[in-house]
């Protein structure tokens, strides 16, 4: 396997800023039915907004940004007593509305009248360390994966939404990341987009005095701390060589930077492009830049999630073959197959996104790396905030500082 070595000088810089993005974060509730590793937010129950305070929260997103969709989070978003109001509001303000939820709570019928009040799509976390119950306790990833096919199943049924699934990468599943890559590949018609979270927590072994202002506070009352040392730097160069062992030609294509180091990949988008049985190719920067560019010149935003009919159209590689290098790739194996069997003429070519998202990086001196342009901001105090950190807001009024220690 050759190695390729990120270079985003070689990658298109997501257009994403903080007055113009492509997502939002809304928290309609803080209390969740299941209690994941390395979840950032205090579970709490009887936490749900009025429904007044999140209307306010959505006016002030659209008094300060830009934006394409708002995902629904928390907490889980299908606890909100209020969640169906909450989408048709949010679908009335011509946004889409994405729902980020563990499934746990969601039904046939539950989703039907999501779709009926007008959900864009979904995003289910699943990952094996989240203490689910009966059937899926002690899951492993790959096991995990018949979950994963039930809700895409279900919203593929149903219909006419888009289908995503994020997953926490710890140590010890690292090595599953191209098992699940795969397994998006087999299902490369109802699942749309695959993330991978790279895990971050406060550990012993970082050797930093914390501050909020000039008052020092304990680590071990950090909300996302833990007691023992784990591994808390896989970064997104890490999780491309593991997924380039089974899948070589896999090849990002998009990056967002970090606010501290230009040349860190917290955001970093593959675009890919194939049928259930054959992934023909990986679109390149050239690719991604266009539909950026052009969604934002007739909508007046970047991009976010595509819908299902959006995504059933991978033949339109063929119109920009001249200008995209990966494009041009990928649009040359599809005609070669076509011409081996005509009948791959009449199949669908499918359009499937794998993001790694890696959350917050601490240098040597205390410095912190946070994802520039971050999608992820969420309201506080009438302000936006990074929604990875927001409990350092409730808990001490401001982001915690990091020094080293002397």
């Amino acid at each position: 396997m050759e190695k390729l070595i990120l270079n985003h000088k070689e990658l298109y810089r997501l257009p994403w800023t903080l007055p113009d993005n492509a997502i939002s974060w809304l928290e309609p509730t803080a209390q969740c039915n299941l209690s994941c590793d390395g979840c950032y937010r205090d579970n709490t129950k009887n936490s749900h907004k009025t429904f007044e305070e999140v209307k306010h929260e959505l006016d002030v997103f659209q008094r300060l940004r830009n934006t394409d969709c708002i995902s629904i989070a928390g907490g889980d978003p299908l606890l909100y007593p209020n969640i169906l109001e909450l989408v048709k509001e949010i679908k009335s303000r011509d946004i889409k509305p994405i729902i980020n939820t563990n499934g746990l709570a969601l039904t046939k019928e539950f989703l039907i009248d999501l779709k009926n009040a007008g959900v864009f799509g979904f995003t289910f976390h699943v990952d094996s360390k989240q203490g689910r119950p009966g059937k899926w306790k002690g899951k492993d990833e790959i096991e995990l994966n018949e979950l994963r096919y039930h809700y895409a199943k279900m919203v593929a049924d149903v219909g006419g939404m888009s289908c995503s699934f994020n997953s926490t990468v710890y140590e010890d599943t690292l090595k599953h990341v191209p098992d699940l890559v795969a397994w998006a590949e087999k299902h490369i018609d109802i699942v749309h987009t695959m993330v991978f979270i790279m895990f971050r927590h406060v550990v012993p072994q970082m050797k930093f005095d914390w501050f909020a202002g000039g008052q020092k506070v304990d680590w071990q009352n950090i909300k996302y701390h833990s007691d023992v040392e784990r591994k808390v730097d896989i970064n997104a160069q890490a999780v491309l060589d593991e997924i380039r062992k089974i899948f070589p030609e896999f090849t990002p294509a998009a990056y967002l930077n970090g606010t501290d180091q230009p040349d860190t990949f917290k955001w970093l988008l593959t675009e890919r492009v194939g049928t259930k049985k054959k992934i023909f190719g990986y679109l390149g920067k050239k690719y991604i830049e266009f539909v950026m560019s052009t969604f934002h010149f007739f909508s007046g935003k970047y991009l976010s999630y595509a819908s299902p009919k959006l995504t059933k159209q991978g033949k339109s590689i063929l119109l920009l073959w001249a200008f995209d290098k990966g494009s041009r790739k990928a649009a040359k194996k599809y005609l070669l197959a076509c011409l081996k069997n005509p009948l791959n003429i009449f199949r669908k070519l499918y359009l499937q996104t794998i993001m790694f998202i890696q959350p917050v990086d601490f240098g040597v001196d205390g410095e912190q790396n946070m994802c520039d342009g971050c999608p992820d901001v969420t309201v506080w105090n009438d302000k936006l905030v990074w929604s990875c950190r927001l409990e350092e807001q409730k808990q001490f009024g401001t982001f915690l500082k990091s020094v080293p220690q002397k």
